[in-house]
C-alpha cells in the first residue's frame, strides 16, 4: 500500500471530503487528490501536518507499520510538545506558568487547579 493510499484511508476514516481534509492542512482538494492517486508524492512537511492535525502515527503513514492513530497518551505528549515549540507565540507564557506551578507546594497546586476549574466553569456558563 502506498503513502497516498494510506492518506485516503485516513481521510475516509475521518469522513472528510477532499476539500475539508485539504482545508485543515492548508491546501486545496486537488493537492490531496493528487497525493492519494500517486500523481504527487507526499512531502515530509505534508506528512508531518497530517500526523499533527489528525493524530496519525507517523510510522504507519510513512511505512505502514503499527496502528493508524497514536494512543491518547501520545496525543497528549504531542500537544504538549507543540505548545513548547519556540515558534508558539505563547511559548514564554506557557513555560512561565509551568515553572511557577512546579514550584508550588501541594496546597498551592490545589488552589491553582481549583481556580482554573472555576474559570473554566464560568467560561462554559458564559458560552451557553
Amino acid at each position: 500500500m502506498t503513502q497516498g493510499e494510506r492518506v485516503r484511508i485516513v481521510r475516509k476514516d475521518l469522513s472528510l471530503t477532499l476539500e475539508n481534509f485539504g482545508k485543515k492542512l492548508g491546501v486545496g482538494k486537488t493537492a490531496i487528490y493528487k497525493i492519494e492517486k500517486g500523481e504527487n508524492s507526499l512531502t515530509d512537511r505534508m506528512l508531518e501536518s497530517i500526523c499533527r492535525e489528525f493524530n496519525v502515527n507517523e510510522n504507519w503513514l510513512r511505512f505502514g507499520d503499527g496502528d493508524m492513530y497514536l494512543p491518547v497518551e501520545d496525543e497528549v505528549a504531542e500537544i504538549v510538545s507543540r505548545l513548547l515549540e519556540d515558534s508558539n507565540p505563547f511559548y514564554d507564557l506557557i513555560l512561565d506558568i509551568m515553572q511557577a506551578f512546579d514550584k508550588l507546594d501541594d496546597n498551592g497546586k490545589k488552589v491553582f487547579c481549583n481556580a482554573i476549574e472555576e474559570r473554566a466553569k464560568k467560561r462554559e456558563k458564559d458560552n451557553d
